[in-house]
C-alpha cells in the first residue's frame, strides 16, 4: 500500500454499554452519548460538541520525506489576524492550513506505516499505525486515505 497522501477521518472508537471497543462513524459520533458531561449543562455539551467536531475535522499528512503531520482544524471563530499572531509568536504551527506540532517520523516496515512515538509508548519508540483494514489508527481514531 501506498502512505504518502492525506488521511481524513474515517470513526473513532468508544466503548459501548457492555465494555466493548466500537467504532462510530462523525455522524453516529456527534449523536453519541456524553458518559463524561454533564448533559443539563449546555456549556459543557457545546465543548464537548465543540471538541468532537475538531475530531472529525482531523486530519494525517504523510510526506514522501518521511514525516507524518497530525493535523487539525484551526477553532471556530478565530480570525486570520489571530491566527497569524498566534504562529508569530510560536504558539501555533501550520500546516496545509490546519493546526500541527511537529512532524513526527515515521517509515515502512513489511508492508505496514510505523509511527515514532518516543520512549514509553513501546519497546523501540516505534507503533504501528496502518491496520488490516487499509485505515490508520492512531490512539482508536481511524482514518482513511483521500489522495
Amino acid at each position: 500500500m501506498r502512505y504518502v497522501g492525506k488521511w481524513v477521518f474515517h470513526s473513532v472508537g468508544m466503548m459501548n454499554d457492555s465494555d466493548e471497543l466500537v467504532y462510530l462513524n462523525a455522524e453516529e459520533y456527534l449523536a453519541a452519548p456524553m458518559p463524561y458531561v454533564d448533559e443539563s449543562d449546555e456549556e459543557a455539551v457545546a465543548d464537548e460538541m465543540k471538541e468532537r467536531r475538531q475530531m472529525i475535522g482531523g486530519q494525517i499528512a504523510v510526506c514522501e520525506d518521511g514525516k507524518l503531520y497530525m493535523l487539525m482544524p484551526l477553532p471556530e471563530g478565530v480570525s486570520a489576524e489571530e491566527v497569524e499572531a498566534a504562529v508569530k509568536a510560536g504558539h501555533i504551527q501550520l500546516y496545509d492550513g490546519m493546526m500541527t506540532d511537529a512532524p513526527k517520523a515515521w517509515e515502512e516496515r513489511d508492508g505496514a506505516l510505523w509511527l515514532e512515538v518516543g520512549e514509553g509508548m513501546s519497546e523501540d519508540g516505534w507503533v504501528r499505525l496502518s491496520d488490516d483494514n487499509g485505515l490508520l489508527d492512531f490512539m482508536n481514531t481511524r482514518y482513511v486515505k483521500v489522495e
